[in-house]
């Protein structure tokens, strides 16, 4: 145990320290011991002081909490020394913005979760949500202290309670630097970005050995819950990064879209675009055959200021992009069709990620730019069966609900209910733009016409009947123009005009006012 009073002595009933002992003591306290930092850097991660130091700005980090120790008795507790109790905790500036830090410490104690790592952790939480400033965690535990028992568990649901409360009020990320089991994956599912890293990242609620005893099956720890697992198959983690460092410089990049707090706007970031600038590559990119896919990345990139974007759930439900961007200096979220995969149409997976993103945003105040190509929901039995209907509501739903600025520009298909839930003017969309090629529709023109003519197209030999059909449906009821002239669309738009299009209606939507019916909440379909 840590002799604390060796480094308060008395002299006259007062305790005496110079600037040296008090140095002294910080490093004493601080440190996990010298085996547990070379255990943890040979098995290719960082300790928790080094990923605070690459993550704040320099001589920036002020420690809370570095005297609290376990009360524990049991187990032989009484005797054990846990520096920090295995968690480091404090304040910080990163790009000279406040937030607040608590990083799990892996070389003391396994980073094991007890009744006063769990306090340090809730009181950070709570001086985050009382300061209204970011909260950044970094898990890497053991999971519940065993010798603690019930306290440990307790402890747990104090985090998840803490950041429920703060959900929509503070930006809340998560790094999964190492182990995170149990039921302590769900502090960092609470949360509101959850950053993975390959090989250094595991996140499961079970372990691979109870795995196998319970169900036989046979899985290694990173095919169970290693980041490729996470970010591309279940969609848990939302940004994968190769190295730890990678990914604090991905945590930095977050940030810089993000505001302080739900009462707050993101701050303005110089950028060298041209709010004017034509995109004339946007006027060919649509393909001259229908079925034919291009790559909806490229229009983020002609849009976004200075092409730059950072992509949200990049490995997951990729037949829908979502991503923040900044456009005009205003910082945004895109939700966009993909049709390079399924065509762009809506599954499960694509409406819970593009749902997600979307109350992510206007919980802190970020205008939503929807891209729209969307041929429809997905068909199929597989579908139907995981609840295509269940989980499409929640985007309708999230687009309805959002109350931050909502632009939407119709690129190419819009059919059926796929085009409402894009958000359409309908669902709440502020101005709905449509390229000149745009067709909106119940359905493709093919598709209606074999319904609408049926009898007529079993003696149609040729196609000729069905062709003229096919072309007299996209006229009539597929144009832009149908839209336009019954105010579903606000004008039609040549595509190279499209930022600038979407700069101007993003400055004259900075004033929009939204207020929500007085509710106790609405009953989102989960």
């Amino acid at each position: 145990m840590v002799d604390y009073k060796k480094y308060f002595p008395l002299t006259n009933g007062f305790i005496t320290m110079d600037i040296r002992e008090l140095e002294k003591i910080t490093t004493d306290l601080k440190n996990g011991s010298d085996a547990g930092i070379s255990k943890q850097h040979n098995s290719g991660k960082l300790t928790a002081r080094e990923r605070i130091s690459r993550l704040v700005d320099s001589e920036s980090f002020s420690e809370l909490g570095m005297f609290v120790k376990h009360r524990a008795v049991s187990f032989g507790m009484a005797d054990k020394d846990i520096p920090l109790d295995g968690v480091i905790t404090g304040y910080a500036r990163i790009a000279n913005r406040p937030v607040y830090i608590a990083a799990q410490d892996f070389t003391v104690s396994g980073g094991t979760l007890g009744e006063m790592h769990a306090q340090k952790i809730a009181e950070c939480q709570q001086r985050a949500m009382d300061a209204g400033v970011p909260i950044i965690f970094v898990n890497d535990s053991g999971g519940a202290r065993i010798q603690e028992g019930v306290d440990a568990l307790s402890g747990f649901g104090r985090i998840f309670h803490n950041a429920i409360k703060a959900s929509g009020v503070i930006p809340q990320i998560s790094i999964i630097a190492g182990p995170c089991a149990g039921g302590a994956v769900y502090a960092p599912a609470l949360t509101d970005f959850i950053f993975v890293t390959d090989k250094v990242s595991k996140m499961f609620i079970t372990g691979p050995n109870v795995i196998k005893e319970v169900t036989g099956e046979d899985v290694d720890f990173e095919t169970l819950g290693g980041a490729d697992t996470q970010s591309r198959i279940s969609g848990v983690a939302h940004f994968r990064f190769h190295t730890e460092d990678e990914c604090y410089e991905g945590v930095k990049k977050l940030l810089s879209y993000l505001p302080d707090n739900n009462l707050d706007d993101v701050r303005a970031v110089e950028y060298n675009d041209d709010d004017n600038r034509f995109s004339d590559a946007l006027d060919s990119i649509i393909p001259s055959v229908a079925s034919k896919p291009y790559d909806i990345k490229e229009v983020i990139r002609q849009i976004a200021d200075d092409g730059d974007f950072f992509e949200y759930s990049e490995f997951f439900a990729p037949n829908i992009v979502t991503c923040f961007a900044r456009i005009g200096g205003t910082s945004v979220g895109i939700v966009a069709n993909q049709p390079m995969v399924y065509a762009g149409s809506l599954d499960c997976d694509a409406s819970d990620k593009a749902s997600r993103f979307v109350r992510t945003c206007d919980a802190f105040n970020i205008p939503l730019i929807t891209l729209v190509d969307v041929p429809g929901f997905l068909p199929g039995v597989k579908e139907e069966h995981k609840g295509i209907i269940r989980h499409g509501a929640k985007l309708l739903y999230s687009y309805s609900e959002a109350v931050v600025p909502k632009i939407t520009i119709i690129l190419r298909k819009a059919y059926g209910g796929a085009y409402i839930a894009m958000c359409s003017k309908s669902l709440g969309a502020d101005f709905v733009y449509a390229w000149p090629g745009a067709e909106i529709a119940v359905m493709g023109a093919e598709g209606a016409v074999g319904i609408l003519y049926a009898k007529e197209l079993k003696n149609d030999s040729d196609g000729t009947y069905k062709a003229q059909k096919i072309s007299e449906y996209k006229k009539e009821f597929m144009s832009p123009l149908v839209a336009a002239q019954r105010g579903i669309v606000d004008d039609i738009i040549m595509p190279s005009v499209t930022r600038k299009r979407i700069i101007s209606a993003l400055q004259l939507l900075k004033s929009k006012k939204a207020y929500k019916i007085q509710k106790k909440h609405g009953n989102m379909p989960l």
